[in-house]
């Protein structure tokens, strides 16, 4: 599939892309979601933003990006079929991300003294149906879209690009 990554290299931009176009939209719907974004100013946003993309990026670098493909390409499916492939491993990953940055989140609410007495798995069950209704169509409509075309035009095309060889002639 020549829209995903096949060297270490690759796989460290793509996940870099992905990470940074999916932790600014989910970072941004939870504190517009949870009244924060009023209350904290923009070096505490950024903070928060730094933190939970460190977080998420090793998240999905190590842990889920790997089970992810291994599901995926375990599931029964047309393994040609780029765009089915495509769809399995970027569904697989948004459940793992979800299950794990959704855990991340609660666990920040839980030391910010935000839970105020709320049961931990009734907040941790709502809180990844309301992540995982906006994650999986902002990965498979938006975000998913948007870093494949700018990973195969920037990054796959200069990586394939044949250095200019001046003959003189």
């Amino acid at each position: 599939m020549r829209e995903l990554p096949t060297t270490k290299k690759e796989h460290t931009y793509f996940g870099l892309m992905m990470c940074t176009g999916m932790v600014v939209v989910m970072m941004t719907f939870n504190l517009l979601y949870n009244g924060l974004m009023g209350s904290m100013s923009p070096l505490e946003i950024l903070f928060q933003f730094v933190l939970c993309f460190i977080v998420a990026f090793v998240v999905e670098s190590f842990i889920v990006g790997p089970v992810a493909q291994k599901i995926a390409f375990a599931l029964p499916f047309n393994k040609t079929n780029k765009v089915i492939g495509i769809f399995m491993i970027s569904v697989c990953m948004v459940v793992g991300m979800v299950l794990m940055m959704s855990m991340y989140g609660m666990l920040t609410a839980y030391l910010a003294n935000q839970l105020n007495g709320k049961s931990l798995v009734e907040t941790y069950l709502h809180t990844i149906l309301r992540n995982f209704s906006l994650a999986l169509p902002l990965q498979l409509l938006i975000i998913g879209p948007l870093v494949r075309y700018v990973f195969v035009k920037f990054i796959k095309a200069k990586e394939n690009a044949a250095p200019f060889v001046n003959t003189g002639a």
